[in-house]
């Protein structure tokens, strides 16, 4: 996991939209971030939260289907939630760039 890791770390510091890119177990702790600790903690406890109630609506929706990722947009930042089997990556970009 960890070459994966550090690869798409690599790969998304590449844009110049983002922000920060936060790498987390499910639990809700931060493996890997490019943010401060306690933006990472925060930003990873909510993002696990929501990680696992998107799970449940689409199993509740479509038994067949599942959660493969999540773009949100607001008027600062939008938040991209790409969880995995392990873990979680949340990515936070700038759309106004």
């Amino acid at each position: 996991m960890s070459a994966e890791v550090e690869e798409m770390l690599k790969r998304f510091q590449g844009v110049k939209n983002i922000i920060g890119i936060i790498v987390s177990d499910y639990d809700g702790i931060p493996i890997k971030s490019t943010l401060e600790n306690q933006l990472a903690i925060h930003y990873a406890c909510h993002m696990h939260l929501l990680t696992e109630k998107a799970r449940q609506v689409i199993l509740d929706l479509d038994a067949t289907n599942e959660f493969i990722s999540m773009r949100m947009r607001t008027s600062y930042f939008e938040v991209i939630l790409m969880p995995s089997d392990n873990y979680f990556i949340v990515v936070i970009q700038n759309p106004s760039d």
